[in-house]
């Protein structure tokens, strides 16, 4: 799909919003996360529920910046900005927000030690390291069926993401979602650091420990106005680097 209108911004709400999600892009390729022109990083419009934004295909995540952010109606029509719509990321994306309006930002990437773990037996993070813990009884599982090629798909996606923030797309990625461009950036470190530590892990041939179910209970590491400051800091620090 190729498209063209002038990209407006019509608040400094909407202005930083661009920045965060550019910001995404950029420290998810500083980290290792991107692939190639692949993979696709979205967030509703501030003050709109229909509205969502989306980086131009065949840009390199190290590459994007605010002003290039297409905005997207839920019809699919691109109402701001100039590039190419990527398929998978129209179906994908706009289903699972229209679906889970919650979901006000979803971050897909093939990070390579989640990838890795999904592409196993048994895909399921291990409750044995700290960083884990977080994810506690907050992962859904589903099964690869091809590429993404139209509605219906998504649509299978965000119902297997249920009421869960994070969805481990077996012999494929992760899709991570959050209420803000903060939020599910950290979500998505702090579960590529705990599959990579899993996947060390197995790769000793020898046996981990899990915690006891007592100590299971998912903490709230995106909880609180000054841990949410201090990350959305480090996304606004992104374009200082």
């Amino acid at each position: 799909m190729n498209a063209s209108r002038k990209p407006v911004w019509r608040s400094e709400t909407e202005r930083r919003a661009r920045i965060d999600l550019a910001a995404c892009h950029r420290l998810a390729a500083r980290f290792g996360f991107s692939e190639g022109i692949d993979n696709h990083m979205t967030m509703l419009v501030p003050g709109h529920s229909e509205r969502f934004y989306l980086a131009p295909f065949g840009l390199l995540w190290s590459e994007v910046k605010a002003s290039d952010l297409l905005e997207l109606d839920f019809t699919g029509t691109v109402v701001a900005g100039s590039g190419l719509v990527e398929d998978t990321a129209l179906y994908i994306h706009l289903s699972v927000h229209r679906l889970m309006p919650q979901a006000r930002c979803v971050l897909h990437t093939h990070m390579p030690h989640a990838t890795a773990l999904s592409m196993l037996e048994d895909p399921r993070l291990d409750m044995a390291a700290q960083n884990a813990l977080g994810f506690h009884d907050d992962i859904a599982y589903v099964d690869y069926q091809g590429l993404a090629l139209d509605y219906g798909e998504g649509e299978r996606l965000a119902r297997a993401l249920g009421s869960k923030s994070v969805l481990m797309l077996r012999n494929h990625g992760v899709l991570v979602t959050a209420r803000s461009a903060a939020q599910a950036f950290e979500r998505l470190y702090f579960l590529e650091r705990a599959c990579q530590a899993q996947v060390l892990a197995l790769s000793t041939d020898a046996s981990s420990t899990s915690f006891r179910s007592r100590s299971c209970r998912r903490p709230s590491p995106s909880s609180g106005p000054g841990r949410a400051s201090a990350v959305r800091s480090a996304l606004s620090c992104t374009f200082r680097l």
